[in-house]
């Protein structure tokens, strides 16, 4: 066994720069294939949470500070907006559409606590133009349920910090809202289910499917097996090379 395994790696020349090539690239590819693998396990975890909890009956506020694991918990609420410091979130597509999310402060007469109500998508065919909404006067009854981001939102800009309201962001952090605003709120965001006073509320769970994750773990895994197939190829070929070559010069001796 030892012989054969020696004999196939005298037999073996892929030269240093493609074993450096393999050296550096193969850890990378299979590192980021299984980076893919769990984000796509998480994402399905999200996306089964998501499920489980939008069929159960809305929590009262109550309950809301309560919970360990708010996300995606639906809530019955009763109370008013807060329509002097409206918030757009900037950057928001649809179907290929431009458009904004309309977020106001909501204070629910149940539980005595502020809420940062998302209200739906608004298309924004004009930027020069604001979206164009209203806000109900009166006490609502609405469902709405917890969302909880899954990673910080990455923006090429800072947000202007004490913007006249309504507020165009592209990011939007409640607890911050809060500590300007001198209240005490909710430290997430809530995202109303159709209704009174709402409007596109067809939300996606993730902005990527676990399927998407899967997807591009084979392709890192092919691309790893592709450079592997080729490291193989290289060794062999130069291997072939090195004999022909030896074996013309004895020729040429002779």
């Amino acid at each position: 066994m030892k012989t054969s395994i020696a004999s196939a790696a005298k037999g073996f020349h892929p030269g240093i720069a493609p074993t450096l090539v393999v050296l550096v690239l193969l850890p990378v590819m299979v590192g980021m294939g299984l980076w893919q693998l769990s984000r796509g396990q998480e994402k399905q975890q999200l996306v089964d949470s998501y499920a489980e909890r939008r069929a159960a009956e809305p929590i009262s506020s109550v309950q809301l500070n309560e919970l360990t694991d708010p996300a995606f918990r639906r809530v019955r609420l009763r109370g008013q907006f807060d329509a002097a410091h409206t918030v757009l979130l900037d950057n928001r597509m649809r179907d290929g559409k431009a458009g904004v999310e309309l977020l106001q402060p909501f204070h629910d007469q149940a539980s005595g606590l502020w809420l940062l109500l998302n209200r739906g998508w608004l298309p924004w065919p004009d930027r020069r133009l604001p979206p164009a909404f209203t806000t109900p006067d009166q006490p609502l009854n609405l469902d709405a349920w917890v969302y909880v981001a899954p990673g910080e939102t990455f923006q090429l800009h800072a947000d202007p910090a004490n913007a006249q309201w309504p507020r165009l962001l592209t990011a939007l952090h409640p607890a911050a809202l809060w500590a300007e605003l001198g209240r005490s709120g909710f430290a997430y965001e809530l995202r109303a289910e159709a209704g009174p006073g709402t409007y596109e509320t067809t939300w996606p769970i993730v902005a990527m499917g676990p399927e998407k994750h899967l997807a591009y773990a084979v392709q890192w895994f092919a691309m790893a097996l592709a450079l592997m197939a080729l490291y193989v190829y290289l060794g062999r070929h130069n291997t072939q090379e090195k004999s022909h070559g030896s074996g013309h010069e004895s020729t040429q001796r002779i």
